[in-house]
């Protein structure tokens, strides 16, 4: 009789460990560590632009970013992995730009825990942490 018990305790913790490890896999990303992500400005001549960045619970505000000037904040990715801030960008030669200025799916790797964009009269460049180079990103003519 005691054989018996000793298999089924066995048998019962082997089933616990083996639901903890798959309620772990399981479970959603948590965001441990800040990221940083900034927007400048690189658009030359003493040009000025706005910037208004948000995420679903955060609105950061209409910000004016002197040529050669940043704007930044920080923040962490949700539990679920699907943090998402877009910014609204504009200057003399371009109104009411939308752009992804960090979304998870697309960053997380990319940006690692700083997440820099770099915005010019050609378009905006995004840094790629992982290759250290800047990348063109998005052209003014066309919207993401």
């Amino acid at each position: 009789m005691n054989g018996g018990v000793s298999v089924s305790v066995s048998v019962s913790v082997s089933m616990v460990v083996m639901i903890l490890m798959v309620v772990r896999l399981s479970e959603p990303v948590v965001g441990t560590e800040e990221v940083h992500a900034s927007v400048k400005n690189r658009l030359g001549n003493g040009r000025n632009m706005k910037v208004h960045c948000q995420s679903k619970d955060n609105d950061l505000g209409e910000q004016v970013v002197a040529d050669g000037g940043e704007f930044g904040w920080d923040f962490s990715v949700n539990a679920w992995g699907t943090t998402l801030f877009y910014c609204d960008t504009e200057w003399e030669q371009v109104q009411d730009y939308h752009f992804d200025a960090y979304s998870f799916e697309r960053d997380f790797v990319r940006c690692q825990s700083q997440c820099s964009w770099l915005i010019s009269q050609e378009g905006i460049y995004a840094l790629n942490n992982v290759t250290g180079f800047w990348e063109f990103f998005y052209t003014w003519s066309e919207s993401d």
